[in-house]
């Protein structure tokens, strides 16, 4: 399969990257710390590599696997380093305190303010961030894979997110162009306020069925 660079050394970096070794992708990790990044690199094994902050990732497609507040910040430090990546934005703009609401303007969303900072060449895909880190964690690839939400207005960038998402034992499903990042993120903050508001009677579940 493809190689993917992941910026970040989080829950969703880690589950991420040992689901991209096992479905044969070579994986790159980047944090800040050069010792800590080795150390995240051993721990996924697998050949899994640690690049360097700010230098042209070696995946052509880049996950910003980082806190929304600083994606943006990432971005624009990486400059034209990114020129020419798919960007896969798996962030949550929404209120840290209570769930209460997203963070950026009801117009745009954190996946389109990325894509703003990016370079021209870049395409940014949102993706990933309507899955549960722990539940990925722990759900074997079968007949009926975990769907994840993507959008972008690159077709070509979709399609090679597509395969990704494919070869780690998921299934995407396009919602549209990256306007629609607006509502992908605005699922995350409703998911999350089930997440709470399940927690004392045993969580719940989500489905799409679809019909031809």
């Amino acid at each position: 399969m493809g190689g993917v660079s992941i910026i970040g050394l989080g829950n969703m970096a880690r589950v991420l990257g040992t689901r991209a070794l096992a479905g044969g992708n070579s994986v790159e990790v980047i944090g800040r710390d050069a010792v800590k990044d080795a150390q995240f690199a051993e721990a996924l094994g697998d050949g899994a590599t640690a690049g360097k902050f700010g230098a042209v990732p070696a995946g052509d497609i880049v996950i910003l696997a980082v806190p929304y507040p600083g994606t943006v910040e990432v971005v624009q430090q990486y400059g034209d380093a990114l020129a020419g990546k798919v960007i896969v934005d798996i962030s949550n703009p929404f209120e840290r305190v209570g769930f209460t609401g997203l963070v950026t303007p009801r117009d745009s969303s954190a996946a389109e303010q990325i894509a703003k900072a990016a370079p021209a060449s870049a395409h940014v895909v949102k993706a990933f961030n309507t899955v549960f880190g722990h539940v990925l964690a722990g759900r074997e690839a079968d007949d009926r894979p975990m769907d994840v939400f993507i959008a972008g207005d690159a077709a070509e960038a979709k399609a090679r997110v597509s395969s990704f998402i494919e070869s780690i034992g998921l299934r995407p499903l396009d919602t549209g162009d990256l306007t629609m990042a607006h509502w992908l993120e605005g699922m995350g903050l409703v998911m999350m306020r089930l997440v709470i508001g399940q927690a004392v009677q045993g969580g719940f579940s989500l489905g799409i069925n679809t019909f031809n």
